[in-house]
């Protein structure tokens, strides 16, 4: 989980970068991807430690649930984009993308707690 929780980092900043980029760094609400991304990237480091590990990516999931959350009031107006109504096309886009790169990385970290408890209770016995 580490290492998923450092590529997910390292692709919200990416992420983040571009779409400031892309603006014309019209506004800095574009490094709002980013910023949770450094999160996660600094978490995912950290959880390379045996003794942090569990803590590290715990706090990693808790950001990115709240990241899944913020940026769901843009994802809502997805339809706008290919309506092409959409007022900020490319903070729709990118939030879309946050959001859906978060979902996908609290379900494969919750699969991973499973996974773990059930080797820890087949293993204790």
């Amino acid at each position: 989980m580490p290492l998923v929780t450092i590529v997910i980092g390292s692709f919200l900043t990416v992420a983040g970068v571009i779409a400031y980029a892309v603006t014309d760094a019209a506004s800095l609400t574009a490094l709002i991807p980013s910023v949770v991304g450094i999160l996660m990237l600094m978490l995912g480091l950290l959880a390379r430690a045996e003794n942090l590990r569990r803590h590290a990516i715990h706090a990693a999931l808790v950001v990115a649930l709240l990241g899944a959350l913020g940026s769901a009031m843009n994802v809502i107006r997805i339809g706008e984009v290919f309506a092409g109504t959409a007022e900020r096309p490319v903070a729709i886009i990118v939030s879309t993308i946050m959001f859906v790169t978060l979902v996908v990385y609290v379900i494969l970290g919750v699969m991973s707690f499973i996974r773990a408890r059930r080797w820890k209770t087949e293993n204790a016995a």
